[in-house]
């Protein structure tokens, strides 16, 4: 199967139900997206697949056939943070960071479809991706951050 990652034509003959994650970590060494629950339900494995937002261990290969899959790895562009990554630094959100690629992957999808979210749109959209450290209110202040400057 052929299909692109972060831009970039690649191809995969092997098992065609083994998740996307695994693909993304141990093939193409995209380390960014994260092992969180492997049931879906955390959001730290948030990756775009033909723009949308998606938990890639719940994405299986056969999935992305032609697809189109970014990862936070294509978040920066030319040395340049993406002004979600630089709203999360500015607002001081990461604490042990584990779970920060698919929060990022996940506002960046929100902001795509909906430039000017509300407070419950944003609640709504991030209701899935868990933070064991808790920093909701500062995720929201960096989405919030980013969608003023749009």
């Amino acid at each position: 199967m052929e299909f692109k990652v972060n831009g970039r034509a690649v191809s995969y003959s092997g098992d065609e139900e083994m998740p996307l994650l695994w693909y993304l970590r141990d093939f193409a060494g995209l380390t960014g997206t994260k092992f969180g629950c492997g049931e879906g339900l955390c959001g730290a494995c948030t990756v775009h697949v033909n723009g949308s937002a998606v938990r890639s261990c719940q994405t299986f290969m056969e999935d992305v056939e032609g697809a189109d899959v970014k990862t936070i790895e294509s978040m920066a562009q030319d040395g340049k943070l993406h002004a979600l990554q630089q709203a999360w630094a500015d607002n001081n959100v990461p604490q042990c960071g584990y779970c920060q690629s698919g929060q990022i992957m996940q506002a960046a999808s929100l902001l795509a479809e909906n430039a000017n979210p509300s407070d419950q749109d944003i609640d709504d959209a991030m209701e899935g991706n868990i933070c064991r450290c808790g920093t909701y209110q500062r995720i929201k202040t960096a989405i919030r951050q980013v969608a003023e400057k749009s």
